[in-house]
């Protein structure tokens, strides 16, 4: 067997470089963490959220520290609207004419109510973003991806395990986790690869609406995640990663 030359493989911080990603709910968090990481490696993308102005602050800290001549564009966009999704996608076609990567990662969660007091707004609200929102996003995408692209949905551990009280935080999880199943089946054969990331608690500013007083000690942060979604996105275009759980270390402090 051949072997490969050491010289040709791509150096640290440069392993996507040339590569254009979408990555949604990108000015904080996870996102944020996630769009940090592909852009070490040299990769251009869009980043989107609902704030502009978080949107724009994103962008700035991002070129600071992304390598090689790679591009942020920052694009207002509510993933629960078709018509801004196609014109994200449409931008990226007029910018960069292609496109390796789409994370998959904005989301909203909900304040626990039984599904007696879960009003039929808070239902929507949560299944179009979480859900709805994936879904239009991948099917924008998928037409601008050749072999070799991958498709990364951040989903959450209430795509495997219900949570009392989180009806409808539960339901657009799995539901999620059924349509990246669905897409990984239908796109067999073309070389794009779909992976689903379920963390569990992870440390972000969302617990500051859905519960302020959880301790953040033993949850995982948003730079080990972003690790995963790197390293799933720079393999070789022979290798998939599926289902991935993502839990906190037992005992972690």
């Amino acid at each position: 067997m051949a072997k490969e030359n050491a010289s040709s493989r791509p150096s640290p911080g440069s392993r996507l470089a040339g590569k254009v990603a979408v990555v949604t709910g990108g000015s904080r968090g996870i996102g944020f963490a996630i769009a940090s990481a592909l852009g070490s490696e040299g990769c251009s993308m869009v980043i989107s959220g609902r704030d502009q102005q978080a949107l724009d602050q994103a962008a700035a800290g991002l070129r600071n520290d992304i390598s090689g001549d790679a591009r942020v564009v920052p694009v207002l966009c509510d993933v629960r609207d078709p018509q801004q999704v196609q014109q994200m996608f449409d931008r990226v076609t007029r910018d960069f004419g292609r496109l390796d990567v789409l994370v998959n990662n904005a989301g909203i969660s909900q304040s626990a109510a039984p599904v007696e007091k879960t009003s039929l707004e808070l239902w929507r609200d949560v299944i179009d973003t979480n859900l709805t929102g994936t879904f239009l996003c991948v099917r924008s995408a998928v037409p601008l991806m050749k072999h070799g692209a991958t498709i990364v949905n951040i989903l959450s551990v209430a795509a495997r395990d219900s949570f009392p009280g989180y009806t409808a935080y539960n339901a657009s999880k799995a539901g999620a986790l059924s349509l990246t199943r669905t897409v990984r089946e239908e796109l067999k054969g073309t070389g794009i690869r779909v992976t689903a990331i379920s963390p569990g608690a992870t440390s972000t500013d969302i617990w500051q609406t859905v519960a302020p007083d959880a301790s953040r000690d033993k949850m995982i942060d948003a730079e080990s995640i972003a690790t995963l979604v790197l390293e799933t996105v720079v393999l070789s275009p022979k290798a998939n990663l599926t289902d991935l759980v993502l839990d906190p270390v037992a005992g972690a402090v």
